[in-house]
């Protein structure tokens, strides 16, 4: 029989990392996957030592074409199933959608959205066989507001929600959970690679990368959307009662890149 195994894409930074080291102190063995390959056999060893788990550090650029299956193939051979996946890789761009390269915004879902799918389309079907696992997909509160400067990210967020919370009533009488993790402003490399100004957003409403991931890892079981920080679930309950229009040019103001 396969050993059981937790997938975390995107792990060897932010919210990725978070997650493998929170799983790792529940006691996961990990298969853990992003592009930086340094980064990656560091933790694994760490986290090796630290909780005495398995950490398998598997680096692969998931946008490649063939990469998501040529992963699930890769663990398979190890004789690994998995059992959680965390589907957490992705990147955001920042500017006017009309003045950037559609290539970048388009290997923006590539990444967000079509690797997310096919992961856990490949990974699922021997859950519910088993009768239990858990996907856990990172999505954003970026997935109820759409956002001027960030059109496409947003966009990608909003199809995670849509997807999770549709596949997790589908998978209700199953044994398999899901649970999609809709972070706000969290201090990681994200805003630095994105290019994304945050100095304007006040610190109550900005979290750190470890308690997301403690917060989603608690919330699984209970539910299939966890928006993160009380804040930010009080902001966006009072934004139901705002001009959908308005939330956009509201979200855009928000939202802008750092050189603006």
């Amino acid at each position: 029989m396969a050993d059981l195994v937790t997938l975390v894409t995107g792990a060897s930074s932010g919210i990725g990392e978070a997650l493998a080291r929170r799983l790792a102190k529940e006691r996961h063995d990990l298969v853990m996957t992003a592009r930086r390959a340094d980064r990656l056999e560091a933790l694994a060893h760490e986290l090796e030592t630290a909780h005495r788990i398995k950490a398998y550090a598997v680096p692969a650029d998931l946008s490649r074409p063939g990469a998501p299956t040529e992963l699930v193939q890769q663990i398979e051979a190890r004789g690994l199933a998995v059992h959680w996946l965390v589907n957490n890789a992705g990147f955001g761009t920042v500017g006017l959608f009309h003045a950037m390269p559609v290539e970048r915004e388009l290997e923006e879902i590539t990444l967000n959205v079509e690797v997310l799918v096919e992961l856990t389309g490949r990974l699922l079907p021997p859950m519910v066989r088993r009768g239990r696992g858990v996907v856990m997909n990172i999505a954003s509160v970026g997935a109820y507001l759409p956002s001027p400067h960030m059109a496409t990210y947003t966009a990608t967020k909003a199809f995670v929600l849509s997807f999770s919370e549709a596949i997790a009533v589908e998978l209700q009488d199953t044994g398999v959970r899901v649970l999609c993790v809709c972070p706000g402003v969290t201090r990681t490399e994200f805003q630095d690679r994105a290019n994304v100004e945050t100095g304007h957003v006040p610190d109550m409403l900005q979290q750190t990368a470890e308690d997301v991931a403690d917060e989603a890892v608690r919330a699984v079981g209970h539910g299939a959307v966890v928006v993160n920080g009380l804040l930010n679930r009080a902001t966006l309950g009072l934004l139901k009662f705002v001009p959908h229009a308005l939330v956009t040019r509201i979200a855009g103001r928000l939202v802008r890149p750092r050189e603006a």
